[in-house]
């Protein structure tokens, strides 16, 4: 087998790996599918990936990942989270790593509701915090997401154009 099909077939792994860790968050979603293309853009010696392509998508990255830590601590703030809570929707995220997609979709909102009862023994305000946290963390995943498809999309076009 040729080593350029090894390479192209670890490219496209790291994008598909990183494709999937943009809604799993024990993988690094955006920095996997920007190595991938990277590694696609060398293999091709740059030349129809070009470098101020790999400039835009490196920016779309850097976006995807402030997105993600943001927009999880805009919802927080906006519902007036406690610290507490931040700390419960980031324990309650790991901890739904180890129950599927349903854990890693919900539990955000049940560690931060539960840290934010912890702070103020509220239930109203700690299903408020919990609620807001959540549509943050969800909103920041499909923005991610969808900036995870522009960065392959770009890719694609610029080698196949």
């Amino acid at each position: 087998m040729d080593v350029s099909v090894l390479w192209w077939l670890l490219s496209a792994a790291l994008i598909l790996v990183g494709l999937a860790g943009t809604v799993l968050p024990a993988l690094p979603g955006t920095a996997l599918v920007l190595g991938g293309i990277v590694l696609g853009a060398w293999i091709d010696g740059f030349s129809r990936v070009t470098t101020p392509t790999v400039i835009v998508i490196s920016v779309l990255a850097l976006l995807a990942w402030v997105l993600d830590y943001v927009a999880g601590l805009m919802g927080a703030q906006k519902a007036g989270a406690s610290r507490q809570a931040l700390i419960g929707a980031a324990l309650g995220t790991v901890a739904g790593l180890f129950m599927g997609l349903v854990g890693v979709l919900f539990m955000p909102l049940v560690g931060a509701a539960v840290g934010e009862y912890i702070a103020r023994r509220d239930h109203g305000q700690a299903l408020k915090v919990g609620t807001a946290t959540w549509l943050g963390m969800m909103l920041g995943m499909l923005a991610k997401l969808v900036l995870a498809f522009m960065m392959v999309g770009i890719f694609l076009v610029a080698l196949v154009v």
